[in-house]
């Protein structure tokens, strides 16, 4: 068995764009209600991080493809009921369900740094709906994080492997028999 041997997952790309990203949103948040240019420019790092994280998602090494963790619907609404069941198999890259929400955290990002930029050019300058779409927006991002680190802690728990620590080093145990490479 090679339950304690350990396999390249994360390279350096994908853990430096995740951990840059979700400071980069932090930073933004923090400095949303400031007068200051802070938050115009992190809101521009998190649109160039969200680009690069979509060339990455072409170039980038077997488990930062998309074409390796994107999934039919009907695959992914089968790995949440086996989730429910407790019969969820074990991913060395992202699951079905996190691969769904890379692509959910990517566009609410792009959309809120599209939506920022929008409010602040000279055509929709003063109006008030490109900020209230902003801050919707914002508010739905929110709730992304939050499942998605529901969501990290509660597969950490279930396959008994801490996913914090893996995106952080890059390395996961070897996949068992019955688990998907």
């Amino acid at each position: 068995m090679l339950k304690n041997k350990k396999i390249r997952v994360w390279d350096a790309p994908v853990r430096l764009l995740h951990w840059s990203l979700g400071a980069t949103i932090a930073a933004a948040w923090i400095t949303s209600a400031s007068t200051g240019p802070a938050h115009l420019y992190f809101g521009y790092a998190a649109a160039a991080l969200v680009f690069a994280r979509i060339g990455w998602g072409f170039v980038g090494n077997r488990y930062a493809r998309f074409a390796h963790f994107l999934r039919p619907p009907a695959t992914t609404l089968q790995y949440l009921k086996d989730v429910l069941r407790h019969r969820a198999a074990r991913h060395l890259g992202h699951n079905p369900l996190g691969g769904l929400m890379v692509v959910a955290l990517l566009s609410c990002i792009g959309l809120l740094a599209f939506t920022g930029w929008l409010a602040d050019t000279d055509l929709l300058w003063g109006y008030a709906w490109p900020v209230l779409v902003h801050v919707v927006i914002a508010w739905g991002l929110v709730g992304l994080v939050a499942l998605h680190v529901a969501g990290v802690f509660f597969t950490s728990w279930h396959q008994g492997e801490n996913l914090i620590w893996a995106m952080i080093r890059g390395s996961k145990r070897c996949a068992d028999d019955g688990e998907v490479d």
